[in-house]
């Protein structure tokens, strides 16, 4: 049931149309609910997850060796065993000092771009669109170590999950005091210097996208409660520090400026936001972002068709529909926590993530017919696994859940095999 509160909010902000076609009928309870900031913790024995269900990770538990699983639990288990003796990471142990002078803020470089052959220094970089500079991934910069650690936690979570052996949940949890809570080793939270390119920038607004790595922490965070690794401070510390980030995306220019994008981006920072703001126990701001989506990203960014033109335009355009398409999912998987009902949202001309998918769907194993550009299109596809089944579950759509089968074929060893069921009626 929504509260009052909440519904007043929406409509003082001028939601009120897209949040009347957007709200959830209450029905009674199928299956464990997801409850605003609290998630699945009542329905999960404490595990305040927002995107992996209870009975999903329960079911991959009980069939985790079993012959469809046994290669995705598997490669989890050598990435945690990886992870159990690696290091743990921080951004004051990058070689390069940010502008700021303070190593605690993160820094990164723009991936696709590259020295200019025509400058003595090369600089200023110049673009080559789909094409990464492996420079962006050497120690100068945060965005390699952000995505280690975050991948580490996320196996050690998961391990500790699947096997309730504790030694996978107590490094999870030294890699997030080290990167979030330390005060002589913790992240600012901020992108200030994000994606910043030689000679042009120190920073940019695209920048802000770099911290979606962060999404597999908030999940993690919650798998890790019963084993009581983090004590309450430190809980608090965590929901404290995402709710700072939450404040500066919102408030620093370069957020302001990405939230403004027209193309994935845009979709990525709502998504960003509505789910670190429901960590930061935030509910009402996570609400505001997933009801004003339609509107504003649907509407703007699908073509009746199903297309996403911007992102067609690209080099790697199969590759980067998914990659809009991706958060746009994330904030439905949400949706119902707050009240939203986003998955079957339609535009004024029929536009929807639904549509998004009918296009998308006919290039599942016939790639050389997607008639735009791209690089590595099968790539594309193999990228979208649990996108095709989770729209089986949203749908109930069996051609779905066929698209997904036939992915997972060739990814067997897909980590989210574990996290997302197959359909099933």
């Amino acid at each position: 049931m929504i509260s009052a509160s909440i519904r007043a909010l929406a409509l003082s902000v001028g939601l009120a149309t897209a949040v009347a076609g957007l709200l959830a009928t209450p029905v009674a309870a199928a299956g464990p609910v997801c409850r605003a900031d609290d998630g699945y913790a009542a329905d999960f024995d404490g595990r305040r997850t927002f995107r992996w269900k209870p009975q999903w990770l329960r079911s991959a538990k009980a069939n985790a060796k079993g012959a469809e699983l046994s290669p995705a639990y598997q490669a989890l288990m050598a990435r945690a065993d990886k992870a159990l003796a690696g290091p743990v990471y921080s951004v004051v142990d990058k070689s390069r000092t940010p502008p700021s002078g303070d190593k605690h803020d993160y820094i990164s470089m723009g991936p696709y771009w590259w020295p200019d052959p025509a400058q003595p220094n090369g600089e200023p970089y110049i673009r080559k669109d789909g094409e990464v500079n492996p420079e962006r991934n050497t120690n100068a910069f945060d965005a390699g170590r952000m995505d280690t650690m975050a991948s580490a936690v996320e196996a050690l979570s998961l391990a500790y999950y699947f096997t309730d052996d504790s030694k996978y949940a107590t490094k999870a949890a030294q890699l997030l005091r080290v990167w979030f809570l330390d005060p002589a080793t913790r992240m600012n939270p901020s992108m200030t210097y994000a994606q910043g390119v030689p000679g042009r920038t120190l920073g940019r607004a695209e920048g802000v996208l770099d911290t979606f790595r962060l999404l597999r922490v908030v999940e993690s965070v919650g798998v890790l409660t019963p084993s009581k690794v983090l004590a309450p401070a430190e809980q608090k510390g965590l929901e404290a520090w995402f709710g700072d980030y939450v404040q500066w995306m919102q408030t620093a220019p370069t957020g302001k400026e990405e939230r403004a994008a027209e193309n994935n981006h845009g979709i990525w920072f709502d998504n960003q936001l509505a789910t670190f703001a429901l960590f930061a126990r935030k509910p009402d701001l996570a609400k505001r972002v997933i009801a004003a989506a339609g509107k504003d990203r649907i509407d703007p960014q699908i073509e009746a068709d199903g297309k996403m033109p911007r992102e067609l335009a690209r080099t790697k355009g199969l590759h980067y529909s998914y990659f809009a398409l991706e958060p746009l999912v994330g904030m439905a998987e949400l949706g119902p926590c707050v009240g939203v009902d986003l998955w079957g949202y339609k535009g004024p001309k029929g536009q929807g993530i639904r549509v998004a998918y009918d296009y998308l769907a006919q290039f599942v194993g016939n790639e050389k017919a997607f008639p735009y550009k791209d690089l590595k299109p099968e790539d594309a596809t193999r990228e979208a696994l649990d996108l095709y089944d989770l729209a089986a579950w949203a749908y109930g759509d069996a051609a779905f859940a066929a698209k997904a089968d036939f992915i997972a074929k060739q990814s067997p060893a897909a980590q989210s095999r574990l996290t997302v069921a197959a359909y099933a009626k």
